[in-house]
């Protein structure tokens, strides 16, 4: 989802019926306020969540949302589906139509999702160049061995795409337990890759995004916005 940036001079036409040429006496005479303080040129650019006012009437005032949610089993994670219920049904909040998945998780798949109405946020957390790692709990079918470690490391291949899996890394919690991190996330990729193995993946849980834990006191279907402190030790590390 892309944040919707404009040129402030456009904007203020649009909501006020003028002339863009007639917006910089209005600017001239400090009439706009953007988040707070005197607009700086025609040019100057506003996105969805930047505060407008104009003769103390707020022209657009947003709010970034972000959530979290303990995604239960057999819920799919899109916004609507017309054959089951989703996670965006799960939210009991009056703004969950304008909110967005960051991430999805398979239907049988469960634990930390998150949805905001912010698409710069969200880009940057999926994005693999910045590195934000996914853990996930894995219960598997076969015991695992050192074999998998190595070969997670290295990467997988996946043939139908030609491509190979970035370095993931496994970490052996019992002989069926297993967590996974990861900086990708392909389309059904931790399944496909222990599949190399011809072992099945019966429950995967995912833990963590980044430096976000999913929060223990959540019970599955229930979701609680991010503290200050969460969304600003989450891990957005762009190079």
């Amino acid at each position: 989802m892309q944040s919707k940036r404009a040129r402030l001079d456009r904007f203020i036409s649009e909501q006020l019926g003028v002339n863009r040429r007639d917006v910089r006496a209005l600017l001239a005479q400090k009439r706009v306020l953007v988040d707070g303080h005197p607009a700086t040129g025609i040019n100057q650019v506003i996105d969805d969540f930047s505060h407008v006012v104009f003769d103390e009437r707020i022209l657009r005032e947003k709010k970034p949302v972000y959530v979290m949610m303990n995604k239960p089993l057999g819920v799919v994670s899109a916004t609507k589906d017309e054959q089951h219920k989703t996670v965006v049904d799960l939210l009991a909040r009056p703004d969950k139509e304008q909110l967005h998945i960051v991430g999805r998780l398979d239907f049988n798949s469960t634990g930390l999702l998150l949805l905001t109405n912010d698409g710069q946020w969200s880009r940057q957390l999926s994005a693999p160049e910045n590195k934000v790692a996914k853990v996930y709990r894995v219960t598997l079918e076969k015991p695992v061995t050192e074999d998998y470690i190595k070969a997670f490391y290295e990467g997988i291949y996946f043939p139908f795409e030609g491509i190979t899996t970035r370095p993931a890394k496994l970490r052996t919690i019992s002989d069926y337990v297993a967590e996974v991190s990861l900086i990708e996330g392909r389309y059904h990729q931790i399944k496909r890759m222990f599949g190399r193995f011809n072992n099945e993946v019966l429950t995967l849980h995912r833990i963590s995004i980044g430096n976000l834990s999913l929060d223990p006191l959540l019970s599955p279907g229930k979701s609680r916005e991010l503290t200050e402190r969460e969304f600003d030790h989450i891990g957005i590390t762009s190079e």
